[in-house]
């Protein structure tokens, strides 16, 4: 089992940085893809961005690329998302997820066995 909790969520401006956080606890987190997703009101659930249980790969949807930053601390066991300049339409319940399958598979939320409640992001114009 795997216990996710996220942080970090908030109303910011158009423009604007967040960064979220989750801590895992439960089983060995190195050994896990991490992932972020991310549901607006109405629409469907959306992959973010994923990292490989060392840090060493990542990939993003083409929403985050160049805007979004995913990494994680393995002493902390905790995944990050940096988001800059964040739009209104970046507005949605961010929730981390963890996964045992390779990063470069994991874009997807079947793939994606425990997830965290998740935190509100609002970013006004």
């Amino acid at each position: 089992q795997v216990q996710l909790v996220e942080s970090g969520g908030g109303l910011v401006q158009a423009g604007g940085s967040l960064r979220l956080s989750c801590a895992a606890s439960g089983r060995t987190f190195s050994s896990l893809t991490m992932g972020w997703f991310r549901q607006a009101p109405g629409k469907e659930r959306e992959f973010v961005a994923t990292i490989s249980y060392s840090g060493g790969s990542t990939y993003y949807a083409n929403s985050a690329k160049g805007r979004f930053t995913i990494s994680r601390d393995n002493r902390k066991n905790t995944v990050y998302l940096q988001m800059n300049s964040l739009k209104p339409e970046d507005t949605a319940v961010y929730s981390c997820a963890a996964s045992g399958v390779p990063a470069s598979a994991a874009v997807s939320g079947v793939s994606y066995a425990y997830w965290g409640q998740g935190t509100q992001v609002t970013v006004s114009s």
